[in-house]
């Protein structure tokens, strides 16, 4: 059998969902691009996105939700300085196409006269990070519901405390093609799945009942085979054991300490509290904490920070972005010193910079803007159990619930979901209701040991930014970062 390459076959696939069926071909978006440009733009695009999404819920042996859903439509786009046009439909057609180009080439008050030579056709670069399957196919209604009473068997089974348990599953299929005014055609055919489990675990304490969650889970770009028999125990594992725990847990002790980071989700701190500071419109227009700091030094040596969209079917990865340009591997601090943002065309053009591939857009109806994928800092060389041993007094935290940044002064709140109170090198026992307050410029500065134990999340992380939702994935080794603020209850 010969086999198409990657590139040609995502193309093909996009223009039988999103071009064909509404008797469009590559000359109609061409002619589009050729409206948008016959008055003076910088830059024009036309963004056609396919998505069809499935959703189950089981909550005490039953399935309580089920979803389906299909989204079509296409996004037109014309940039002119910093302004941006835009215009979306969910009908595709040539009509709506002409309609939506014409309304966004207004954004220039001078036309041009004459004709508008058409720029040659790019097809984007070759790259296959990942398979270009339906999930949502890859496994019947029925297996899928068996999935996820497997999984909450395997949690009832684990311990007589565990009262309830709730787990979904999530699969989505998403075809995009995108055509560019400088001609370039790129394609992509994105699969993503997520297995989630949370669990409510119960115990009579002084004659009181006490109720403590957990929650495991994970997944990625590709089919739902992934999850077999010892994925689906460990995500179980993962729940009962953190509920466990908070059953068990105390009141967080408050003030300025020692705070050890555990590897894989925790970097979703790094992703709050540096990702976003080092995205290309936030430092164009001065407001982020890093702006203007270009090759100055803004972490502890040994602290390096990267953006990485091309790792095989990761969560946050992308084998073009949602402007067409292929996604890299972006070293954004180098041992401590700033090297680089995060760009799309557009912050990029005005920045006088290149694209880094992290123009990204939660669909057809958004705009893009630069936007992590999968951020994580390098591993080092220490043992984790001599991080957490070096700690006199002071908190290990190895799993977060939510959190918010403030971009312009770099400040941080972040909950922890597990932590312990540590002293003299030893864990005490967990706590509860533990909050790290910091700023992130300075909390890189005060990272004093870093873990040879890199990892990455589960593959469970939604960045928001300007009411746009993204699947992106976080990572780190084990940190310890002295002088943190931790607020409790104790």
């Amino acid at each position: 059998m010969i086999s198409r390459e990657p590139t040609i076959e995502r193309l093909a696939i996009a223009q039988r969902l999103l071009l064909e069926p509404f008797g469009l071909t590559e000359a109609h978006l061409s002619r589009a691009l050729m409206e948008i440009t016959s008055h003076k733009v910088d830059d024009a695009d036309l963004y056609f996105q396919y998505t069809r999404s499935e959703g189950w819920s089981l909550e005490e042996g039953i399935v309580k939700t089920g979803s389906f859903s299909i989204d079509q439509g296409v996004g037109v786009r014309a940039v002119s300085g910093e302004k941006t046009a835009f215009a979306y439909s969910d009908d595709i057609s040539e009509a709506s196409l002409l309609d939506a180009a014409l309304t966004v080439r207004s954004i220039s008050s001078a036309a041009q006269s004459g004709r508008v030579k058409a720029a040659s056709r790019k097809i984007a670069g070759s790259r296959s990070l990942y398979n270009e399957l339906d999930p949502i196919a890859s496994m019947d209604s029925a297996a899928k519901v068996k999935l996820l009473e497997k999984a909450e068997q395997l949690a009832r089974a684990k311990d007589p405390r565990v009262a309830q348990v709730m787990a979904g599953l999530a699969c989505e299929y998403d075809v995009v093609l995108v055509a560019r005014a400088d001609g370039t055609l790129a394609a992509d055919v994105r699969p993503l799945v997520r297995l989630s489990v949370t669990v409510i675990a119960e115990a009579t304490v002084g004659g009181a009942v006490r109720r403590e969650i957990g929650s495991g889970g994970g997944g990625g770009r590709f089919g739902l085979a992934y999850f077999d028999d010892e994925i689906i125990t460990r995500y179980v594992n993962e729940a009962v054991h953190a509920a466990l725990t908070n059953l068990d847990s105390r009141p967080a002790p408050a003030g300025e300490m020692t705070v050890v980071l555990g590897s894989g989700w925790p970097g979703i701190l790094l992703h709050e509290a540096i990702g976003h500071g080092l995205e290309g419109d936030f430092n164009r227009k001065g407001s982020s904490a890093f702006a203007g700091r270009m090759g100055q030094r803004v972490a502890a040596r040994g602290v390096t920070v990267l953006d990485d969209g091309t790792i095989a079917d990761r969560r946050g990865s992308l084998n073009v972005d949602d402007e067409g340009n292929a996604t890299q591997r972006n070293v954004l601090i180098e041992d401590g010193i700033l090297k680089g943002y995060l760009q799309d065309s557009l912050n990029a053009r005005l920045m006088k910079s290149k694209p880094t591939g992290n123009g990204r857009r939660e669909s057809y109806a958004h705009v893009p803007m630069p936007r992590m994928t999968n951020t994580y800092m390098l591993g080092g060389d220490k043992d984790p159990k001599e991080i957490v041993a070096s700690i006199k007094k002071g908190l290990y935290a190895t799993n977060f619930g939510g959190g918010q940044v403030d971009i312009t002064s770099g400040k941080f709140v972040f909950s922890a979901s597990e932590a312990y109170w540590v002293e003299n090198g030893k864990i005490q026992y967990p706590v509860k209701g533990a909050t790290i307050v910091g700023n992130g410029p300075d909390a890189l500065t005060r990272v004093t040991l870093i873990g040879n134990d890199m990892r990455l999340d589960p593959g469970v992380g939604t960045c928001g930014k300007e009411g746009q939702s993204v699947p992106v994935g976080v990572g780190q080794p084990t940190l310890r970062i002295d002088g943190l603020t931790v607020g409790g209850t104790a």
